[in-house]
């Protein structure tokens, strides 16, 4: 197994390695740390990692990644990849192709609140067009000494391709050994009527527990551990922040039903967790062909 991570020498580059490291230990993969630069366009597409180019990007990218993969500890096996392209999310694309990497791990853009993501122009593209999971760090996951995946929360929903997230999730688990919650929420801003229907908000709730206890029965698998929980509130993002979270935490979620086969689309319920989340996000494609490598 295999997992890429998208490679910046700025906090959010080691937001990203700090997770892929995580991930990795946790799985037993791994980790291809990829640097993506500007095509110099007397070199090839691909280059050796060492810096015997003369062009000044190449060696100082070189330098980057040697410094890089000297902080990943030495229990995660570590390859690093300098790779050329006009856009880096296209780039890292193309080599969790070339690897057959199973996910691709990146930091959170810009400056904000710690614990917080971000989507820039990089995540933005991954997550509506990457034909493998995306896992998003949060910003100051360097700063976090976990070393593995302490649980796996599964945000379930009605749409297409639940199914999809929910084998995601539990074949996860069963590889970290690590407890499965699954999650439904009940926004009340999806239904107008719920804070001034008593009957509306009951049948909005005992639908999502039934989504929940369907979703638990998928899961054929006595080695996973799995608990349900509901989450409510009047939108979103305040049914997010009922949800107790802790260290080592990730959160897992469908694309959007908008999403090509074989390819993500960050959806607008995730788009909202987002806001909130304090932990890792891993955004599974609608297609299953991840789940056969």
């Amino acid at each position: 197994m295999r997992l890429v991570v998208g490679y910046l020498a700025t906090p959010s580059g080691a937001d990203g390695l700090a997770l892929g490291v995580r991930l990795a230990r946790s799985l037993s993969a791994t980790l291809d740390i990829c640097m993506i630069v500007p095509p110099d366009r007397t070199v090839p597409t691909r280059v050796p990692t060492d810096p015997g180019y003369d062009s000044v990007l190449v060696r100082q990218a070189n330098r980057w990644l040697a410094e890089a993969r000297a902080t990943v500890p030495e229990d995660v096996d570590t390859e690093v990849h300098l790779c050329f392209d006009d856009s880096f999310a296209q780039g890292l694309l193309n080599e969790a192709a070339r690897l057959g990497a199973q996910a691709i791990v990146i930091g959170a853009a810009g400056d904000g609140l710690i614990g917080r993501h971000g989507i820039g122009t990089i995540a933005s593209s991954l997550l509506h067009s990457s034909h493998v999971p995306i896992a998003l760090a949060p910003r100051g996951t360097r700063t976090h000494d976990v070393p593995k995946v302490r649980e796996v929360t599964c945000a379930i929903g009605e749409r297409e391709g639940a199914d999809v997230v929910l084998r995601t999730a539990a074949r996860a688990c069963e590889r970290t050994d690590t407890p499965l919650r699954l999650v439904s929420l009940v926004a009340l801003d999806r239904h107008p009527k719920a804070d001034t229907d008593a009957a509306a908000h009951a049948a909005a709730v005992a639908h999502t527990r039934q989504v929940l206890d369907r979703s638990r029965e998928l899961i054929d698998n006595d080695d996973v551990r799995v608990t349900t929980e509901l989450a409510e509130g009047d939108s979103v993002e305040t049914a997010v922040g009922t949800l107790t979270w802790h260290e080592g935490d990730i959160v897992l979620v469908g694309s959007s039903r908008l999403a090509q086969t074989h390819r993500l689309f960050l959806g607008s319920t995730a788009s909202k967790m987002l806001r909130v989340l304090p932990v890792p996000m891993v955004v599974v494609p609608k297609s299953a062909d991840h789940l056969d490598h």
